[in-house]
C-alpha cells in the first residue's frame, strides 16, 4: 500500500491507519512542490486541506462504493486527530469505523460529536452538538467514536427505512450492538426527528440477514404484504444431509427465495455453476419451489413479489389445499 513512499512517511501513515498529513511529508523529507506533483499524478490523494493517503493497488477495480468507504474512513480519521480529542466520530462515520458497511448511506461528509460546545461544519465536515451528552465513547484502534447503538440510531434516524433496516440487521450481525442497546439508544432521542422510522427499523431488525440485499428484500415482501419467511434455513434430505442452506423459506409453502447478489457468479468456473444448479435440482427433487432475486428485481418490485406468488400458488397446486 506504500510502496514509492520513503520509509518515515509509510511508517507515520501505517500507525495512524493509512493516512498522514502535510507536515507529515515534510518531516519527512518531501517538500511542498513534491507533495503536490504526488497529489497531480495520483500517486497520493488529497482527503482534505492538509490529509492525504496512498491509493491501494487495486484502487481501480474497486466498486465506486467500496472506494467512498475507504477515503471516508481515511478522512474521518484524519479530521478527528486533527480537533485534538475535542470531538468524537459519531453517526456514519462511527458505523463504518466500527466495521458496518452499507450502501445508500451519505458519506459526503464526515460526522463528529463535539465534547467542548459546538463546532463549525463545511464541505467535508459535519460538527454535531452532543445532545444528548457522549458519556461513554469507545476506542476503536486510535479513534473515539460513539458508541455502536448510538452510532446506529442517529445514523438511522436520517435514511429511509430501507437503508435503515439494512443498517440494523448489519450491526446485529456484526455484533456492532444488541438489540436491548438499541432500544436503549432509541430513548435517548425520543420526540427527535427520525425516531420513528429509527424504532421501526429496530423492531423490523434481524441479524440472520446476511446481506444489504437480503435486508433490501425483506422489507420489500413486507410492505408488499407476504407473511414473515424464515432467514437462513437449513434443508435436509430424507437421511438427514444438509442439501441447501437457504435465505428465506415460506414453510407453510415450501417456497424458497434467494438472493444472489449482483457479483455472486463474477469469476467462477463452470464446476461452480454446476454445482449451484445441481442444489437447486435436489430442492425441487425434494418439493421446494425456488424463487431468484438479484439486485435489479429490487427496482421492480410489483413483478418479483407476483414470481413469488406464482410459486406460492404452483406449490399450492401441488399440494393440495393447507388446513387452517
Amino acid at each position: 500500500m506504500f510502496s514509492g513512499m520513503n520509509m518515515n512517511l509509510a511508517a507515520t501513515a501505517a500507525k495512524r491507519g493509512g493516512w498522514f498529513d502535510r507536515r507529515d511529508a515534510l518531516a519527512a523529507g518531501y517538500t511542498d512542490d513534491e507533495v503536490h506533483a504526488r497529489v497531480r499524478d495520483g500517486r497520493w490523494l488529497r482527503l482534505c486541506r492538509g490529509a492525504y493517503a496512498i491509493p491501494g493497488p487495486d484502487d481501480e477495480s474497486r466498486a465506486d462504493w467500496d472506494k467512498a468507504i475507504w477515503r471516508h474512513r481515511m478522512m474521518a480519521r484524519a479530521i478527528y486527530h486533527r480537533l485534538g480529542g475535542r470531538a468524537v466520530v459519531s453517526h456514519q462515520s462511527a458505523l463504518l469505523l466500527h466495521g458496518v458497511e452499507v450502501s445508500d448511506l451519505d458519506l459526503s461528509r464526515v460526522h463528529l460529536t463535539r465534547l467542548d460546545g459546538f463546532g463549525r461544519s463545511g464541505a467535508s465536515v459535519c460538527q454535531h452538538a452532543a445532545r444528548p451528552p457522549v458519556l461513554d465513547p469507545v476506542e476503536v484502534d486510535r479513534e473515539r467514536l460513539t458508541p455502536g447503538a448510538r452510532s446506529v440510531v442517529e445514523t438511522i434516524r436520517g435514511t429511509p427505512y430501507p437503508v435503515a433496516v439494512s443498517v440494523v440487521d448489519a450491526a446485529l450481525r456484526l455484533g456492532v450492538a444488541t438489540a436491548e442497546q438499541l432500544t436503549d439508544a432509541l430513548e435517548l432521542f425520543t420526540g427527535r426527528t427520525g425516531t420513528h422510522t429509527a424504532q421501526r427499523a429496530v423492531w423490523f431488525g434481524d441479524a440472520r440477514a446476511e446481506s444489504v440485499g437480503e435486508s433490501r428484500l425483506r422489507v420489500l415482501m413486507s410492505d408488499l404484504g407476504l407473511p414473515e419467511p424464515l432467514l437462513q434455513v437449513e434443508i435436509r434430505d430424507a437421511g438427514g444431509r444438509l442439501v441447501a442452506r437457504v435465505d428465506f423459506l415460506f414453510e407453510r409453502w415450501g417456497v424458497i427465495v434467494e438472493f444472489d447478489g449482483a457479483l455472486k457468479y463474477a469469476g467462477v468456473g463452470a464446476e461452480a455453476l454446476i454445482a449451484e444448479k445441481a442444489r437447486e435440482d435436489k430442492l425441487r427433487d425434494l418439493g421446494y419451489e425456488v424463487v431468484r432475486a438479484v439486485w435489479a428485481d429490487l427496482a421492480q418490485p410489483a413483478e418479483l413479489v407476483a414470481r413469488i406468488r406464482r410459486a406460492i400458488a404452483r406449490s399450492q397446486q401441488r399440494r393440495g389445499p393447507i388446513a387452517g
